[in-house]
């Protein structure tokens, strides 16, 4: 399967059962990143693992342990106000990479909660980045929009699950 094939069925997949997936991601927590191309500007979907940290969604640039970040990440620093699904939930967020003590004690709360995320930052030589996405409400200069997120009602069509990132099929793979 093409890792656009594996994307498409896993967000096809994830909103059909309200967030859940099995597969590759059974039981994983796992929302739905939606990133504007860095260098395209087209839009992207991708499936993410993620770890709740308070009113923060955290996710983990691991490419599955390959020695370059993810297509998404480098859209993410781009374009940080985005937008996430998180079960039945759209919502604004802003991006922002969590560096040193604070990354290093996320990760490793990530990889004892997930050993793989331990097995791929071991693969790589590069420090995996952490990327924090904090509720915007619609408003990214808001400094206590994170308090209240912005909820977006969802509107799905089958044209959705056909708007894919193209990257390895790794839980955090991604697109330009």
């Amino acid at each position: 399967m093409s890792s656009t094939d594996f994307n498409a069925h896993t967000i096809a997949e994830f909103r059909s059962n309200h967030g859940k997936v099995g597969g590759y991601f059974k039981g994983a927590p796992l929302l739905l990143l939606h990133t504007i191309g860095a260098r395209s500007g087209k839009p992207r979907i991708n499936p993410v693992m993620y770890l709740q940290d308070g009113k923060r969604y955290l996710v983990f640039a691991s490419k599955g342990g390959a020695d370059t970040n993810p297509d998404w990440y480098y859209n993410l620093k781009a374009h940080p106000d985005i937008q996430i699904e998180v079960g039945d939930e759209t919502i604004e967020v802003h991006a922002d990479e969590i560096v040193g003590a604070e990354r290093n004690n996320l990760f490793k709360r990530q990889a004892t909660l997930y050993p793989a995320f331990a097995g791929y930052q071991r693969q790589t030589k590069r420090t995996i980045p952490v990327i924090a996405l904090t509720g915007t409400n619609g408003n990214p200069d808001d400094a206590f929009a994170w308090d209240r997120p912005k909820i977006i009602p969802k509107r799905r069509s089958s044209a959705d699950s056909r708007k894919v990132g193209r990257g390895p099929t790794s839980p955090s793979s991604g697109s330009p």
